[in-house]
């Protein structure tokens, strides 16, 4: 098949959908397929142009048999209301060109965020004749808006008007959890539109490796340490300065020590919330290299997955597969009802707290710090539910099989 993936993020971005992306065009090519990718200048999540695409409108590259055709966006470090919608405007009018600059594709895999880039991505099919397929990583703009990140009447009504022209002019929706499932059809979609396709971890990249004999616990000075991890984005939605909290509330215990890895500045206001608790069992790190990833995460005893309680309850962080994969053990700081929680508790790989609660979450650390046996136990169901339920050769025959459904219906 020809293949067009339309995605916002893409290599070499670390975190998010990026990775995700990558993984499955690169997965495609190895099946024989012809994949190219329409994509942004990388810039998540430090929001700036990587070092070699700044000041470019397009670039057209390889990778591993892909081709990815980049353009320009409007990207700001602390974007405002207005740099937002500049941002998403760009990428509209500049990743068509980029679409239309290229041969006609059997189908059209679109992902979202962005929302509005179902409008080019819609347009293209019209004029090439040739199915899309929504692939959906949130749910907009209702996420952003119980956030908080988006307040505006207007611009809601008109992101509402954008979900629903994405829905109706999709042929297909792939949805990651059964949360996003249930939000679909409640908003009228028909359940013959949707598929469900869990967010995948390569297994075989990401695995347990032995912390005696670690590289990554010897450079940060972790040796003999219970480390318990966070590796990801650094926003609104995630609340970290909880976990600083409950940092500080282990000071007790000085072989328990908190490993923070995130973008760089986000990590400053974190160090002045640690600072002003004297949190000195806090280590604060950037963004490694991918390719440290297993290591890093071996490094650890317990991974951290951080919501807040105005997060909404159908978010599925896919941090969530690769922790498990890993063989870490999960503690969930997140809304009880929602799928974050719900995918942790069936994964018998971790427990859940409630969130924004700096005392739950020491306390559960505490708990797992005094029992190896748990914490061993923990990190093998989860292992082994990853490899039953989101292995990456799955996640490919799924997309390979929907793809082929969808032109053959075409």
């Amino acid at each position: 098949m020809d293949i067009l993936i339309y995605a916002y993020n893409y290599h070499p971005e670390p975190i998010g959908i990026a990775p995700l992306m990558t993984e499955l065009a690169e997965g495609l090519v190895k099946r024989g397929h012809q994949v190219r990718v329409v994509t942004g200048m990388p810039n998540y999540p430090q929001r700036q142009i990587y070092e070699g695409y700044r000041g470019k409108l397009y670039v057209t590259e390889e990778r591993n048999g892909v081709k990815i055709q980049r353009c320009f966006v409007w990207v700001r470090p602390k974007p405002g209301l207005i740099d937002r919608i500049l941002l998403e405007t760009s990428f509209v009018g500049t990743s068509f060109l980029q679409a239309v600059n290229g041969p006609r594709p059997d189908v059209i895999l679109l992902t979202v965020p962005p929302l509005p880039a179902s409008v080019p991505a819609t347009v293209f099919k019209w004029l090439q004749r040739c199915p899309v397929i929504l692939n959906l990583q949130d749910v907009l703009p209702e996420a952003a808006v119980v956030a908080g990140l988006l307040t505006n009447k207007s611009l809601i009504r008109i992101f509402e008007s954008l979900e629903r022209f994405s829905y109706r002019y999709a042929n297909q929706i792939a949805a990651i959890s059964e949360g996003f499932v249930d939000n679909l059809i409640n908003k009228g979609v028909s359940p013959d539109k949707i598929t469900l396709i869990p967010n995948w971890v390569d297994t075989d990249f990401i695995r347990p490796l032995p912390k005696e004999d670690n590289s990554f616990r010897r450079e940060q000075g972790l040796a003999g340490k219970f480390v318990v991890l966070y590796s990801g984005n650094i926003a609104l939605t995630q609340g970290l300065e909880t976990l600083i909290q409950a940092a500080a509330l282990l000071l007790d215990r000085p072989e328990i020590a908190i490993v923070i890895v995130g973008e760089e500045r986000a990590l400053g206001a974190l160090g002045d919330r640690r600072d002003e608790l004297g949190a000195t069992n806090v280590k604060l790190l950037p963004f490694q290299p991918r390719e440290r990833l297993p290591e890093m995460l071996s490094a650890a005893n317990v991974g951290m997955v951080m919501q807040k309680k105005t997060v909404i309850a159908i978010n599925m962080p896919s941090k969530i597969q690769v922790l498990l994969a890993s063989g870490l053990p999960i503690l969930a700081s997140v809304p009880d009802q929602g799928t974050a929680a719900r995918a942790v508790k069936q994964s018998g790989g971790g427990w859940v707290v409630p969130p924004e609660d700096p005392e739950a979450i020491a306390e559960a650390i505490r708990r797992l710090h005094s029992d190896p046996e748990q914490v061993a136990q923990l990190g093998r169901q989860g292992r082994q539910y990853a490899l039953d339920n989101y292995a990456f050769n799955e996640a490919l025959d799924r997309y390979e099989a929907l793809f082929q459904q969808m032109i053959e219906r075409a």
